[in-house]
C-alpha cells in the first residue's frame, strides 16, 4: 500500500499528471486569451416586425366619391317603413349592437343625370352638417354599392306627422301653436346653419315614439341647399 502511495505522489512530481500549477496556468491563459469563438460571434439583430397587410378597398363609387361598401355587412334589413319618389326606407339592425335604424336605399337607376347625383350628395353632406340638432333626424352612416346609396338614420317609430295629424283628426289651438312653434324652432336652426330645407310638408317630419307628446324631428333633406345667412344666393340649387 505504502508502494501504491509513494507511485502517485511521485508520479506527480515527475511531471507525469497535471500539477496544480499546470491546471492554474491552463486556466489565466484561457481568460487572457479574451472571449471565445463563439461569443465572439455578433448576435443577430431581430427583423422588425413586418407591416400588416394593406386592407383591400372597393372601388370608389360615382356618388358619394368614397369606396363602395355593402351596407348589408353591418345591417340586416327589416320591413319597409315608407317611400318616396327616390327612395325606399326599411328597418335595419345593426348587427353589432342590435339597435334599429332606418335605412333609406336611393337606386341608382333613378339618378338620371348629374344634377340627381349631386342631390344625393349634398343631402348626405347637409344632414351629417346638422348632426346633433335635437329635432333633425340624425344622419349615422352612408354607404354606396354597384346598385344603390343608403343612408343609415335614427329611427322614429312614430311615424309621419301626417299620419297622426289624420289619426286624430283635429287639433286643439293650443296643441297646434305647439306643434307649429317646433317646426319654426327647426327651420329657424336650419337657416342659423346654412340650409334651406325646401321641402317643409307633414309628411318630413317624423315622430320619435307614439307617444301623444313625443319629440318631432325633421327629415328628408333631398332638396335642401346651403346658403349664406344674409345673402339671396343659393349654392347649388335644384
Amino acid at each position: 500500500m505504502g508502494n501504491c502511495c509513494s507511485h502517485g505522489r511521485d508520479s506527480a512530481e515527475n511531471g507525469d499528471g497535471p500539477t496544480h500549477q499546470n491546471v492554474a496556468t491552463a486556466s489565466n491563459a484561457a481568460n487572457q486569451a479574451g472571449p471565445t469563438a463563439e461569443a465572439s460571434v455578433p448576435q443577430a439583430k431581430h427583423a422588425p416586425p413586418s407591416p400588416p397587410p394593406a386592407t383591400k378597398q372597393g372601388p370608389i363609387g360615382p356618388v358619394l366619391g368614397r369606396p363602395m361598401e355593402d351596407v348589408k355587412a353591418s345591417y340586416s334589413l327589416g320591413k319597409e317603413l315608407g317611400r318616396g319618389q327616390f327612395g325606399v326606407t326599411h328597418l335595419c339592425t345593426q348587427k353589432a349592437t342590435g339597435q334599429q335604424f332606418a335605412c333609406k336605399t336611393i337606386a341608382k337607376r333613378k339618378l338620371v343625370n348629374k344634377e340627381d347625383i349631386e342631390d344625393v350628395r349634398r343631402e348626405v353632406q347637409i344632414m351629417h352638417h346638422l348632426t346633433g340638432q335635437l329635432n333633425i333626424v340624425e344622419l349615422k352612416g352612408a354607404y354606396e354599392d354597384k346598385h344603390s346609396v343608403h343612408l343609415v338614420m335614427e329611427l322614429c317609430a312614430g311615424g309621419e306627422l301626417f299620419d297622426r295629424i289624420i289619426a286624430k283628426g283635429h287639433y286643439s289651438e293650443r296643441a297646434a301653436a305647439s306643434l307649429l312653434r317646433t317646426i319654426v324652432q327647426i327651420v329657424h336652426t336650419c337657416h342659423s346653419m346654412g340650409v334651406i330645407h325646401r321641402d317643409l310638408k307633414p309628411e318630413n317630419f317624423l315622430l320619435l315614439n307614439k307617444d301623444e307628446n313625443s319629440p318631432l324631428k325633421a327629415t328628408d333633406f333631398g332638396l335642401s341647399v346651403f346658403y349664406k345667412p344674409g345673402s339671396c344666393n343659393l349654392q347649388n340649387p335644384a
